[in-house]
């Protein structure tokens, strides 16, 4: 790969030493957004296409849909593995996550099609597809994406508030996608239109595919990995066991995966949950209006938190800050449980827990730039590749555990697809015990997990002393500093 990234062809457009506003707004802002747009979207509907589209509750006697997700995030989890091994023993001259972002870029678009593209066959056949069709695109269109993606920030700049800033960055674009066109755009006009047609489902999908093409190419090309380039290219990499056993001796990193893990498992029942709580516990089926509230009104706080959690998070320390969003989440659950029926009590309770969510939302990721450094510190080495792949993950494998519990208690509690009847209406009634399995999902589990995850914060103390950590890495390459 080295050998064809030395055309010029493949440089980044970004030259300067600091941050500019290019990187910042191209590189972090636009150009993730196609592909995790897409994510967002997939997250949200690939089950709800799976379940009332296709049909597919009752296969295997209601297992399929239980196992398919779990069996493709154990490939997921060795796929994330291996990447984060050759990550961190590419060398080329465009850095060691970039190239992945352009390799990622067309494979995206074709993965996501045959998503969708299901035949209407055999259930044998429609199984085959399907299983095949979602390791192409999990295990490796957007383990590419997402490793290098999540790789962008911590390699970019040792500067604290710079790294802070790009983190808000694409926070932004990922709260933007989710917030607008997910939870609100998708819900109150495209659904209503596509229903259960599969034909419209891939039409609409095949546009969201090909939109991630150019800008993932946007954001290749208007990145730099700053911190790579001051590694030796001819330094031997380190070795891959002593890696891990640096990463595992890192307490702040082992406390920051167990955060995200119990975070990305909440929100992925959350987010699974929320078409099911809208359709049948709060509003109608497609009703076009009730998920769209919930996205309004809930989503506001993500819109101000752009000018608020960073400074605030400055002041108090990012983990003090997550804290105090972790406690307010508790509160806006408990808010909604009074009366999960009733659109004002929710919409009061979405907007607390949306304001507590923001720290976790904006400084995560400049949490882990900062483990990566006190590691840095301790070790004299960053395994940025290998501590990527933990946290991806953590990210994707979280995900497919949680779809399939979540389908496994549809399955359970006896979720009726809706269908059209003898008449020509369509019927998605649902009984009590599934109304009150999803009500848990949207709105009690955050809360069991919540308190778990304010205790482990209060581990999370590695921003103590890390400006004199960072300026001794420095003191440690002087040849470096001065060639700056």
């Amino acid at each position: 790969m080295g050998g064809f990234l030395q055309s010029p062809l493949w440089d980044s457009r970004v030259r300067s030493r600091d941050v500019g506003r290019s990187e910042a707004w191209i590189g972090y802002l636009l150009g993730p957004a196609g592909a995790l747009l897409l994510n967002a979207v997939l997250a949200t509907y690939l089950n709800v296409y799976y379940t009332d589209v296709l049909g597919l509750t009752s296969v295997w006697g209601g297992t399929f849909l239980v196992v398919l997700p779990v069996l493709a995030r154990v490939v997921d989890v060795l796929t994330n593995l291996a990447m984060g091994y050759f990550i961190d023993r590419t060398r080329t001259p465009q850095g060691k996550a970039r190239p992945y972002l352009l390799l990622s870029a067309p494979l995206l678009t074709l993965t996501a099609i045959l998503l969708f593209t299901v035949p209407r066959a055999g259930e044998t056949v429609q199984v085959i597809w399907i299983f095949v069709s979602y390791n192409l695109f999990y295990a490796l269109a957007y383990t590419l994406f997402s490793m290098s993606h999540g790789l962008m920030v911590p390699l970019s700049t040792r500067n604290m508030e710079q790294r802070g800033k790009l983190s808000v960055f694409v926070q932004i674009s990922t709260i933007a996608v989710s917030g607008i066109f997910v939870a609100l755009v998708f819900p109150a006009v495209i659904l209503p239109v596509i229903g259960i047609d599969q034909g419209r489902w891939i039409a609409v999908m095949s546009v969201f595919a090909i939109l991630a093409l150019p800008l993932t190419l946007l954001q290749y090309y208007f990145t730099k990995e700053r911190i790579s380039e001051e590694q030796d290219s001819g330094e031997e990499p380190i070795g891959y066991a002593r890696q891990w056993r640096a990463i595992v001796g890192s307490r702040y990193l082992v406390v920051l995966f167990a955060v995200v893990l119990l975070n990305t498992f909440t929100l992925g029942v959350q987010n699974i949950a929320l078409v099911y709580y809208s359709n049948f516990v709060l509003g109608t089926y497609n009703d076009g209006s009730t998920q769209a509230l919930l996205a309004v009104i809930g989503g506001l706080p993500m819109g101000i938190g752009i000018f608020v959690v960073w400074p605030l998070a400055k002041r108090l320390g990012k983990r003090n800050i997550t804290s105090a969003g972790v406690v307010l989440t508790l509160l806006g659950s408990a808010i909604c449980l009074i009366d999960p029926h009733d659109m004002a009590t929710v919409l009061v309770g979405q907007f607390v827990k949306n304001v507590g969510s923001l720290p976790m939302a904006y400084v995560l990721l400049a949490l882990f730039a900062d483990t990566l450094d006190d590691l840095e510190w301790r070790n004299g080495f960053r395994p940025d590749g290998v501590a990527m792949s933990v946290f991806s993950t953590i990210g994707i494998g979280v995900v497919g555990l949680s779809t399939g519990l979540f389908n496994g208690l549809l399955a359970g509690v006896g979720y009726s697809a809706p269908h059209v009847g003898e008449t020509g209406e369509l019927i998605s009634r649902q009984s009590p015990e599934v109304q009150d399995m999803i009500t848990f999902a949207f709105l009690g589990l955050g809360i069991v997990t919540g308190v778990i995850m304010l205790a482990l914060l209060a581990l999370l103390n590695v921003e103590k002393g890390l400006p004199e950590k960072q300026a001794e890495i420095a003191a440690r390459h002087p040849d470096r500093n001065e060639s700056e």
